[in-house]
């Protein structure tokens, strides 16, 4: 997707005056009548250069992309024959990267999740991620209670994931 130059400014000032990724997926809808997904608008941002600020304006309970960890829902059974998710899940190689160790679940059973993982950040702290039907990455367990990745580790937590879904066509 390709802004005009008028566009890429007005979304820059956006970025600026601190709205974040829902308030400028909106915008961009109502604006200039482009629907992006929730991830789409995260990628432009990153391809734009543009630094988010950190202090969102208002919490968000609809938004799965703020790092408070959810109840964990219990893991479902698996089917006799089929190998468990979490053995699935240890089959896959992380992705080499800067510090951040990203793993894709081969199956996703958990509901409404169109894929999910593990994470590990540069500072140890590990979690299980998910991207919704929206595609809207989230956080269903984090090790750490209220922990929020340093920018630098979750820049490359999105790269990562998007080059494996990429690699896996989802």
């Amino acid at each position: 997707m390709s802004l005009t130059p008028e566009q890429t400014a007005t979304v820059a000032s956006w970025v600026t005056a601190g709205d974040n990724l829902s308030e400028i997926q909106k915008k961009l809808r109502e604006h200039f009548s482009v629907a992006l997904t929730y991830m789409d608008v995260r990628f432009l941002v990153d391809d734009l250069d543009l630094q988010l600020k950190d202090a969102p304006k208002k919490a968000d309970a609809n938004d799965l992309s703020k790092s408070q960890p959810a109840p964990a829902a219990p893991a479902p059974s698996a089917e006799p024959g089929l190998p468990a998710e979490d053995d699935l899940a240890e089959a896959d190689q992380p992705l080499p990267g800067a510090g951040v160790s990203l793993e894709v679940d081969r199956v996703t059973l958990l509901p409404n999740a169109l894929a999910s993982g593990k994470v590990t950040f540069s500072d140890g702290v590990t979690g299980k991620w998910i991207i919704d039907h929206q595609g809207r990455p989230g956080f269903t367990e984090i090790s750490q209670p209220g922990y929020r990745p340093t920018p630098a580790d979750a820049q490359d937590f999105m790269r990562q994931l998007e080059a494996e879904l990429q690699r896996r066509g989802l």
